[in-house]
Formats: C-alpha cells, structure tokens, sequence
C-alpha cells in the first residue's frame, strides 16, 4: 500500500453502460463514499448541496452580500444582485426561445460578464452549458454543435459570421444569440433582446442531472464530450474548499485570465468565485504586463494560472513586485518547469503550487496545498474526498516509488461521454486515468506520463516527459515536444521535435548527443526535427495529438542510425 495515496484495491468491475436519463443526462447510480486520504466526512457534495443546481451559488453569493463586487472587467464594475438579476433574465429569455430542460446551449465567448450571466443562466434554466473554444475553426466549431445538438448558441461578435455560414450545415442550430450588438437581418438575436426581466426562475434540474458537455482536445482525434453533472461540479468545489489554506476565500480577489471555456478556468477559477462568494477579475486575454497590471490594478490577492503564464512573468523584473497583493498562486493543466518555480519564489516569495486533474473529474484531484513541502515537479496529494491508487497493468498496486496509472473515486467523476455515457467510472466508482505517476516516501505524487503517449521501443517504455526534461537543459533549446513514430525494427522510435533559441546554431547530432548523455540509447531520440514552432493547447500545454497526426518529414529532419 502506498502510504497516503489509496486505501481499498481496484478489483476493475465491467463498466457500466446505462441509458442516461432525459433531463440532464446524468447517472442515477449511487457513489460510494470517498473513504480515501483526506476524504474529510466522505460526503462529497456536501449536505446541503445534494441535487442542487450550480446556478444556486449565484443566488445564495446574492442573498448574503447582494452589493459586494462579484466580477469586475475592464472599468465594469458588476455586483452580486446585479449578477443574478442577469443570470435570472437570461434563464426566462432561453426559456422564451422554446428550450426546455436538457437541450444544450453552446456558449462561444471569452472571458467577459456574458459569458458567467450566460452559463449560470444556461444551468439556471436547467439546460446544459456546451462551453466552446475561441480559437476553434469553422470545421471545429462545427463539429461541437453538430455533435452536441446544441439548439441555441451565444456567441461573440467576432464568430458570428462564422455561426452565420454554419446554420446551413448544423440542422439542429435553431438561434444565434451575438453579444454587443442589435438583432440583425441575417437572423441573429443580440443578447440583449433575448433577455426577459421579471420572472425569477427557479431550475428544476440539479443532482445527477447533465450541468455540462465539455469537449476535451484529446491526444488524436475529434474532440469528444465529458458529461459533467451538477453534483460532480459542486462535489469538486466542495473538496476544495476543504483545502487548507483554502485556495479562495469569501475576501478573495481572483484572476480570472484562464478560458472560461476550459474545465480548469470554468471549474477551478470562477467555480471558485461562486462557491466562496468571492470577486473575479475576468481578464479576455493573456499578455504578461497587461495582465500584471490588472493584478495590480484591483489588488489580486489569487491567482489560478498555468505554467505558461509563469513562465511569461517569471522574466519579469517586477514580478515581485506586482505580486505584492497575491497570498496564493496555484498553476495546473501541464507541468511547471522547476526553474521557473525557483524563479517565481525568489522574485516574490511565494511558492507556486501545483495540482492535476482531468476534464472528466471537474477537474482537481491533487495539489501540493496538501503537501508538507511544495516539491517542484510534484503534483501533491489527493484531495479531501477523492481516492487514488496507483496500479500496475494487472490492476495489483505498484510498489513504493514505481510508476502505475492513477486510478481515481470520488463524487467529483463525469458520467461519461456524450451522448450515451461510455467508458463512465466502473460499477465500482474508480475511473483510470489514462496517466501514470509515481508516489515517493513521503507520498507525494509524481507525474510521469500519460499512457497514451508512452513510447514503446523494443518493449521498453520511454516516457517522452523524462526525454523532454533531459533536452529542455540544453541551452540552446528553446522548447521540445517528444513523440513515438512507427520503426519496421523496435516497434516504435522516439522522436524530438524542436524549436531553438534565437540565434543558436543547433545540430541533429548534437541534440542525440546531449540525450544520450543523460538516457539509456532506447530512449534517445533517433529522429530529430527543427521547427519554428510548436502547436499549443488553449492552456499552453503541446498538443501532442497534432504531432502524431501530422507525421511530415521536412528537409530539417534527419534521423541516426
């Protein structure tokens, strides 16, 4: 038994495959109790949010303190009452466009009030938020409508035209709501039309019912969605809350910056705000001195960022400075590099915390609040109400310090994919992550790599990360992704793609020379490419999935023998 990690054996049960019920496409199967490391009262959502609506932390944050500042963007300044007053007209106005209880709603906008009056409107009505990446193409765009049946979609001014082209091809797209703008001939509803004022709405979803349909990037493939109910959401904040020091508290001011349209902005940042009643600062975009004097500006006492917002500031002489306000900075969706870990405590004093989670478990499971030492490059400990193990390809677990895929429990899972809920947790509660990682003698969690990106070379596992870091100590490399590619020989070979710094002259021998220094000759790149740049996910992690699929061989590319 790894000390701190799990306390029951996963023998894998088959996995369910329920038909989800109409409303909100939630499971009715009862969870067991999280019994494991931290799990606190073992109730996940708490008591008195069983089968509640997500939407009622806006309306209980209003009843308590109706005139604090909720959100503030740009030189808007948006209190509590005013926030669920909003998020009232905007749930009678979807119900005015003939939607009824579990049809989708597709929300395609940054990080402005709209987008929290919109999705705390959507739940309110007890439809189902279908949240959509900004930068995703027509095809992309699409895609996520098409697939989700999304009837209605708000969206920003700037992807209207692009919403306009695709109602020819997305039959179930009845309604275009634009945000800052009027009605238009082309058939578009502006936001503020849609609104309806005076009729206080009251969901009748909530529980178990669907909250959310998030689209993860995946690693190939077309996007596929998570299922996310109203008691996994409000499970997860609840397990946070029990956090100490609590990641955010009623008198914190929060950075908002992360997409909202991604579980760890959605999830982790303004899920927060609510639970706690706090204030956010919605920031649309990410510009490292811009966005240090927003923290600035209003006093950002949280930040909830990614690594490479750190990175960014971390080469900032006045970060420190900026930072003064600042008692708690967390980073999750990819790994922090340690210098930049060191950097950012040097410059300001505070330790930059580090968590993992999953779209499926909405979101967090670990964090190094937990921990006794902030370890760089540790992921933490689970957190209160959330079992973990660590299992080897028998399902038995690992001994201390080996490396097994997490396997996770809690109140806090998806229900599965859309839309018939496949691969959900097993019968018995515990869902595998599809990531390994490792505990040390102190417990604490190590992230490895995700099974599917493991490379198999003459039967052995290289773990592109442990490549990745080895390369990334060179000085002349900049950044560097590692894949597997088919060999007629070993399987599979390891391959680095790699941008270098301005200005340095860099060979393909030199950068094999440097691997093999460090790494056994399986794991040393055998294939070298030198790119401009690498494709990057909405929270800056590589998108690996683009590598794999794109599979070209420019002249840049040599291989060793």
């Amino acid at each position: 038994m790894l000390a701190g990690i799990g306390l029951a054996r996963s023998d894998r049960a088959a996995e369910r495959r329920e038909e989800p019920n109409l409303v909100g496409m939630g499971t009715s199967q009862a969870r067991p109790n999280s019994a494991g490391v931290g799990a606190g009262n073992g109730d996940g959502a708490g008591a008195d949010e069983v089968g509640a609506n997500l939407a009622d932390l806006v309306r209980r944050a209003a009843a308590k303190t109706p005139d604090k500042v909720a959100l503030r963007f740009r030189d808007d300044v948006i209190s509590w009452q005013e926030l669920d007053d909003r998020v009232d007209a905007t749930a009678a106005g979807l119900r005015h466009q003939g939607l009824v209880p579990g049809d989708r709603v597709a929300l395609l906008l940054g990080n402005t009030p709209d987008f929290v009056a919109a999705y705390f409107g959507t739940l309110r009505a007890s439809l189902v938020a279908v949240p959509v990446n900004t930068s995703y193409t027509a095809e992309e765009v699409g895609h996520l409508l098409r697939d989700s049946g999304a009837r209605l979609v708000v969206s920003g001014r700037a992807a209207a035209g692009v919403l306009a082209e695709l109602t020819a091809t997305v039959p179930n797209l009845e309604t275009v709501v634009v945000t800052d703008t009027v009605s238009g001939a082309d058939g578009t509803l502006s936001y503020d039309d849609l609104l309806v004022t005076g009729e206080p709405s009251q969901a009748v979803a909530g529980g178990d019912d669907l909250a959310v349909l998030m689209y993860t990037s995946g690693t190939s493939g077309r996007p596929k969605g998570a299922m996310l109910s109203h008691r996994a959401l409000l499970a997860n904040l609840d397990q946070t809350s029990r956090i100490e020091p609590p990641a955010v508290a009623a008198d914190d001011v929060v950075l908002l910056v992360l997409p909202l349209f991604h579980i760890y902005g959605l999830g982790g940042g303004l899920g927060g705000v609510v639970r706690h009643g706090a204030t956010g600062v919605l920031v649309e975009r990410f510009d490292p001195v811009e966005t240090l004097t927003e923290v600035r500006r209003h006093g950002v006492t949280t930040v909830v960022g990614a690594p490479t917002m750190f990175v960014a500031w971390s080469m900032l002489p006045y970060v420190g400075e900026a930072f003064e306000t600042v008692r708690l900075a967390v980073s999750g969706a990819a790994p922090l590099p340690p210098a930049v870990h060191r950097t950012m405590l040097e410059q300001t004093g505070h330790h930059v915390f580090e968590g993992y989670g999953l779209t499926e478990t909405a979101p967090i499971l670990t964090t190094t609040l937990l921990s006794e030492v902030a370890k760089p490059g540790s992921i933490g400990r689970p957190i209160p109400g959330v079992e973990l193990l660590l299992v080897d390809d028998a399902g038995a677990e690992v001994e201390e310090e080996d490396p097994g895929q997490i396997l996770v429990r809690g109140e806090n899972l998806f229900s599965g994919y859309w839309p018939d809920g496949h691969d959900a947790p097993g019968a018995d509660g515990w869902f595998p992550t599809g990531d390994v990682a490792y505990a040390d003698a102190d417990g604490d969690l190590f992230l490895v790599e995700r099974m599917r990106e493991l490379v198999l070379v003459s039967g052995f596992n290289v773990y592109p990360r442990e490549v990745e870091e080895v390369l990334a100590t060179h000085p002349d490399i900049a950044e560097v992704a590692v894949i597997g590619i088919p060999n007629p020989y070993t399987g599979e070979a390891v391959k680095a793609l790699v941008r270098i710094r301005n200005g340095a002259r860099l060979g393909v021998e030199d950068v094999i020379a440097h691997a093999a220094r460090s790494l056994a000759r399986f794991k040393c790149p055998t294939t070298v490419q030198f790119v401009d740049t690498l494709p990057h996910s909405a929270t800056g992690k590589v998108a690996k999935g683009q590598l794999r699929e794109a599979q070209a061989l420019p002249e840049a590319e040599t291989s060793a023998g």
